[in-house]
């Protein structure tokens, strides 16, 4: 296997998982005080030994159904080159205002490397500037990078490097950018958003959270906090040079707050070719928030109109989705506090095959009630539930820790291939 490339393609929301990049939280998890947690994008901050076990179980029925990538084992490999390793610490240094500590870092073991750019790098405190600066990290730890799903997305047979909205994030998308650069290990083509270019407009910020493939046709992408109109429309732009016949993208508009709606997997993921999970109050009932269907014809944008929802725009195109609601249909209180802990956010590791958070109960009842049989990771893990055998299945991962980082099983997944 160690020779052959991964050809990335990723055709749906929902096509069986073969290939998946993963990054197990680490010590960059607990490098944070109850005071930078807000500028981590955390809501709280995290026991990491907690937030590990839960994540082992997320792992391990992905281990035991695909084929899994780590970003630190890319990584790794990566920095064993030198000419990559200079590529990408000068990228990292220019950025983040750190040239003076490039020397340090290019003499530093791949492997230690690696920690540290993950980590985080305590700041030197040699100058009376440095001693002044509020701030403990030369480099900060990438709090957020066990969310793989934000810095890239796989549309196709192209790899989107993703412009994060927060430049505390940015370090995420040059990473992944150079380890799928890496022509021997993967077969894709990179489309880079951080190159966008707009005519005078600052924020082209797109993030792999906001992305969803319904089929090689159709895309829905979100508008929101962290993915600009702008960014959708060089997306587009870039699509369209390689695109023939007619496409569709659904783009919806979100709120900017509150932040458990940061991304649109937050309030709307695909579970199967006919049903999709739904926060209701923004999909399915009347709000300010638009949904804009976008026709493309031959790599031409030819036509852009409203309409009601995506559930609506997706029957234009003759994929007739059945909402099921997060939280349940009952309470509108329930609704809200299960889509605030991700629990309209799911995974799908084949169709009808999908894995959440234990403890949206009402959301799972609801599953249940349209024919998904629940069963817990471990049981998969240790073979007391056969996936394969089932013909729809909820696979829950315990939630008490990993949702204060501000995403679901989705998020933590970012797919490399489907079938």
């Amino acid at each position: 296997m160690d020779n052959q490339k991964t050809v990335l393609n990723v055709q749906s929301e929902i096509g069986k998982l073969e290939a998946v990049l993963l990054h197990y939280p680490g010590a960059e998890v607990e490098n944070m005080t109850p005071k930078n947690a807000q500028r981590a994008l955390y809501s709280d901050i995290l026991n990491l030994s907690i937030a590990q076990k839960e994540y082992e179980q997320l792992y391990g029925v992905l281990n035991k159904h695909s084929e899994v990538f780590e970003i630190r084992n890319l990584l790794t490999d990566l920095l064993k080159d030198n000419t990559q390793k200079e590529l990408l610490l000068r990228k990292i240094c220019l950025t983040e205002n750190v040239m003076s500590y490039f020397d340090y870092l290019m003499q530093l073991p791949a492997k230690e490397l690696t920690r540290v750019l993950i980590e985080g790098l305590p700041a030197k405190i040699n100058s009376l500037t440095e001693f002044l600066k509020d701030d403990f990290y030369a480099l900060l730890p990438l709090y957020n990078f066990y969310f793989t799903r934000d810095a890239c997305v796989t549309i196709g047979s192209n790899l989107l490097v993703c412009n994060m909205a927060n430049k505390v994030r940015a370090r995420e998308s040059f990473i992944v950018e150079a380890i799928f650069s890496n022509q021997q290990k993967f077969d894709t083509t990179i489309i880079d958003a951080n190159n966008f270019v707009g005519d005078g407009v600052a924020t082209m910020n797109i993030e792999g959270g906001d992305v969803l493939i319904v089929n090689k046709d159709v895309m829905i992408i979100g508008n929101g906090s962290r993915t600009s109109s702008h960014a959708i429309d060089a997306l587009i732009a870039s699509l369209c040079k390689t695109i023939s016949g007619r496409k569709h993208i659904i783009v919806q508009q979100l709120p900017h707050s509150p932040e458990s709606f940061i991304h649109l997997d937050m309030v709307f993921t695909l579970l199967d070719t006919n049903s999709a999970m739904v926060y209701k109050p923004l999909i399915l009932e009347n709000n300010p928030f638009k949904t804009v269907l976008i026709q493309i014809d031959n790599g031409k944008v030819t036509k852009i109109s409203t309409v009601t929802n995506i559930p609506t725009a997706l029957k234009k195109l003759g994929i007739d989705i059945n909402p099921i609601v997060c939280g349940g249909n009952a309470d509108e209180w329930d609704q809200e506090r299960e889509q605030w802990h991700s629990g309209a956010n799911f995974l799908s590791i084949a169709p009808g095959k999908v894995m959440s958070y234990a403890r949206n109960v009402h959301t799972l009842e609801e599953l249940n009630k349209n024919g998904f049989e629940i069963a817990s990771a471990w049981d998969v893990v240790n073979d007391k539930f056969d996936v394969n055998s089932a013909s729809r299945c909820v696979i829950t991962i315990d939630g008490s820790e990993l949702p204060r980082g501000g995403g679901g099983a989705r998020c933590m997944t970012m797919p490399l291939r489907r079938s």
